[in-house]
């Protein structure tokens, strides 16, 4: 006879009551190893006189960590035995440092943030990715014509013979930068050089900047409720967190040295943190109060922070821990980073920089609600597995739809897409360029970024063949593309020498061009 785990089973019930029932259910028992561990000598993780642990995080005012710093999550970890002194910290340097110093034990940042200051602390959780919340802006109130970066080049021409520059605000070390640094490496119109750039505070500040018609700002880097209030009022987005969805992921570091010294503290957060996720992801409701109650936001506005980021549940932290994805937005935000100049190398071993091991428990919490409601409700159950299982749907558009679409820029392709004299076949560089330029466009979403792949020559022979010539060449391209995996609206268009580059002999070889124009559809 089979034995039955009584105690498994009431547990499970426990958890689907409460989350089916709209409550945040929580443990009334300390974790098993969470009391008695050794204390640290300078008291952070700290075992406290009342047999309490104190764990010390830092973070910001980030609607995304809202949780940390809510006062019923806070309720459900004293119940747990645990109590959490959170603090904001918005020196990105300083929040590391005091990893390090032994003077926090967790600390909750950006993932591009963590490998520019390389803290003394390992990845154990994944907090959400904005898909949305953060965005780049123009047509500012002094640059009313600008609405794509191919627009750009004229106006810093023009600046520039007037002795002017051009401005570009966004808050430092933030998300807004790293988009800001996303434009400046991806696309070949923008080079941050070129501009003289505003570091504010906050997106609040360049929000005011992009509205003043006496501030020279061509471009704002801007998070919710700024995002929606700009188009709201007719202000063009051009870039979004939503076009490029895993580019800004948050997530949780604890110090190596808390989880020497109290490896259950940490587990037994990531516990509680996620099974609020879970109750939330259940009622959405639930974290629009709570996020408009901790940013003294309207219902509205919250509403508008909360549709621009997708927050983690455990199972898909895991998920992205344990199938690679992880460790390939580290190696893809890195390069960035590098390209930049903000970091020296891609790290050779990323998956030293994270493990699942403290969320496990998490995880299987989540996966069993995940079984236990799928057959009554599958919609919840797919919210709770999380993005990485969900299906994608790029929409069903015409090549003259993409060909009208709002423009964002040209790629800036990485080598030359070559091909042999007078054909359209791909040299082997041309095939190498591709299968680079294939992972570039990856990092952006297909359901909102389609790509216009377009063709030039030189004036050198008749109009009607270099035209068939440039259109066959193009249509390669989109054909090496499609073969590579991308699941991207591509359409091929052929110009012939009618657009040559200027400055340049029409019947110059270097006309001969392939364009890699993504634009905004859906």
């Amino acid at each position: 006879m089979t034995k039955t785990n009584y105690s498994a089973l009431v547990g499970t019930f426990v958890i689907t009551a409460g989350l089916l029932g709209g409550a945040v259910w929580y443990l009334n028992k300390t974790a098993p190893g969470l009391l008695g561990v050794v204390t640290p000598s300078n008291d952070q993780g700290a075992v406290t006189p009342r047999g309490k642990t104190e764990l010390s995080l830092l973070g910001d005012t980030f609607s995304g960590y809202s949780t940390f710093r809510n006062e019923a999550f806070q309720t459900v970890l004293t119940e747990a035995g645990l109590t959490l002194n959170y603090a904001d910290e918005f020196d990105q340097a300083a929040r590391a440092a005091a990893l390090a110093q032994g003077n926090a034990d967790v600390i909750v940042t950006t993932l591009d943030q963590y490998l520019q200051q390389q803290p003394q602390g390992t990845i154990v959780g994944l907090i959400d990715r904005t898909v949305g919340a953060d965005a780049v802006v123009l047509n500012t109130q002094k640059y009313t014509s600008l609405t794509s970066l191919l627009e750009l080049a004229p106006l810093l021409q023009q600046a520039q013979s007037q002795g002017q520059s051009l401005k570009i605000a966004f808050a430092g070390d933030t998300p807004s930068e790293y988009l800001a640094l996303v434009l400046d490496t991806k696309f070949d119109a923008l080079n941050l050089s070129d501009f003289e750039i505003v570091r504010v505070a906050d997106a609040s500040e360049a929000w005011a900047l992009m509205q003043d018609p006496n501030e020279n700002v061509a471009i704002a880097v801007l998070w919710e409720p700024f995002v929606t209030q700009a188009q709201q009022q007719g202000y063009t987005v051009v870039l979004s967190s939503q076009d490029a969805p895993n580019s800004i992921v948050d997530v949780i570091v604890a110090s190596d040295r808390v989880l020497q010294s109290n490896p259950a503290a940490i587990s037994a957060l990531l516990e509680k943190y996620y099974r609020r996720i879970d109750s939330n992801v259940r009622d959405a409701s639930q974290f629009q109060t709570q996020i408009a109650e901790d940013g003294d936001l309207t219902a509205a506005d919250a509403g508008a922070v909360l549709k621009g980021i997708d927050f983690f549940t455990a199972a898909e932290a895991q998920s992205w821990m344990t199938d690679g994805t992880l460790k390939q937005r580290i190696e893809a935000i890195a390069a960035v980073l590098v390209l930049s100049g903000r970091l020296n190398d891609i790290p050779a071993n990323p998956e030293t920089l994270f493990t699942d091991e403290y969320l496990r428990e998490a995880a299987q919490n989540t996966q069993t609600l995940i079984e236990l409601v799928r057959a009554d409700n599958p919609e919840l159950a797919e919210r709770l597995m999380g993005e990485t299982e969900q299906t994608l749907v790029v929409p069903e558009v015409t090549a003259a739809e993409v060909q009208a679409a709002p423009d964002i820029g040209n790629l800036n392709v990485q080598g030359k897409v070559e091909f042999d004299t007078g054909a359209a076949q791909l040299t082997p560089e041309g095939q190498q360029t591709l299968q680079t330029l294939a992972q570039e466009i990856r990092e952006f979403n297909p359901e909102t970024v389609a790509v216009r792949v377009i063709g030039h020559t030189s004036r050198t022979g008749s109009a009607d063949l270099n035209q068939r010539l440039s259109q066959e060449r193009a249509q390669v391209v989109v054909d090496y593309l499609r073969g590579q995996g991308i699941q991207h609206n591509v359409v091929a268009e052929g110009k012939g020498f009618y657009l040559p580059l200027s400055g340049i002999d029409p019947a110059d070889p270097r006309q001969q061009r392939t364009e890699i124009r993504l634009v905004r559809v859906n």
